[in-house]
């Protein structure tokens, strides 16, 4: 069998399929449906300080080829999560990565603190895709200054690994990018979702209570897979893909433009099991087409005539 661990340098993991946040819950509400300790970790559910309530319902709309979700980050808070889930998530041996909310500066700053005097947590994934209260609603990866700052902050804070998950709502992915990279980020993490909508025209009303939503699914892998490589072309640290895996050929596709791991993230509804699955048949093409280790395809995109 192909060798599938990876070394992203400031983590190590068993294979290169991780749970992209927000479509896996907490990782225990998965444990019914298959092993944890089978795929290379689990980025759980953004944690803003407090709990959160979320928008307001209809909150997931299906289309074609995706999901659009306005769900708002709803979430337990740092406190529940590290009284109740944690410990049950170190009782697997995969690695447990927080993804990590603020409204403004201080609370993505406040969460990292708590969490830092906690055990069991891998590393964070900055979701700085998240509304800034003080920025009157703007996410600080819409610009690299905000970016560049908030990244550097968060990593002075942090005694573990950060990772920095970007939008694709921009105008220059790979400006960004070097954004993150030159405040520390160890690694980088991409796309989130799509600005999108859903309207329903018997009613002519917006099929979401939040009118807009964030699209994924299959139907924004070309774009994820664009995005990505551009990012490959821009950084030199690890990237991490993400946007409409449902295969392990998908997977292995964000490898060979320059992604070292991937997040499965939609799948999971349709799949429970989804995560390990991939995992496996990456497995299997490697063996297929003679690769000895996984990471032999990243970077191998041939794009000269």
């Amino acid at each position: 069998m192909a060798d599938l661990r990876v070394d992203l340098g400031f983590l190590r993991l068993r294979n290169p399929v991780l749970t992209a946040s927000g479509t896996y819950g907490y990782g225990t509400e998965f444990i019914p449906y298959m092993d944890l300790s089978t795929i290379g970790g689990i980025v759980v559910k953004g944690l803003y300080y407090g709990p959160r309530e979320g928008n307001p319902p209809p909150r997931l709309v299906e289309t074609a080829s995706g999901l659009i979700n306005a769900i708002g980050l709803q979430g337990v808070g740092v406190e529940h999560f590290t009284a109740d889930v944690l410990p049950e998530l170190r009782k697997f041996d995969t690695a447990v990565i927080v993804n990590v909310c603020g409204a403004s500066d201080n609370e993505y700053f406040r969460v990292i603190e708590f969490l830092d005097r906690q055990d069991g947590i891998a590393a964070y994934e900055l979701n700085i895709s998240c509304p800034n209260v003080e920025q009157n609603g703007a996410c600080p990866a819409m610009n690299p200054q905000a970016t560049r700052a908030i990244v550097a902050e968060a990593k002075h804070r942090s005694r573990r690994p950060l990772i920095a998950k970007l939008s694709p709502n921009v105008k220059d992915i790979a400006e960004i990018a070097r954004a993150a990279e030159d405040g520390g980020a160890d690694g980088i993490s991409l796309i989130n979702t799509l600005l999108a909508m859903a309207v329903d025209l018997e009613t002519r009303r917006p099929k979401l209570g939040n009118v807009f939503g964030g699209l994924s699914g299959p139907a924004i892998k070309p774009i994820a897979l664009r995005m990505t490589y551009q990012v490959a072309q821009a950084v030199k640290i690890p990237i991490i893909g993400l946007g409409g895996i449902m295969t392990g050929r998908d997977a292995l596709e964000f490898m060979m433009v320059g992604a070292r791991a991937v997040q499965v993230g939609t799948a999971n509804f349709i799949d429970p099991a989804a995560a390990a699955r991939i995992a496996g048949e990456m497995g299997e093409f490697c063996d297929a087409h003679g690769l000895a280790h996984v990471t032999e395809i990243v970077g191998t995109l041939k794009t000269g005539r």
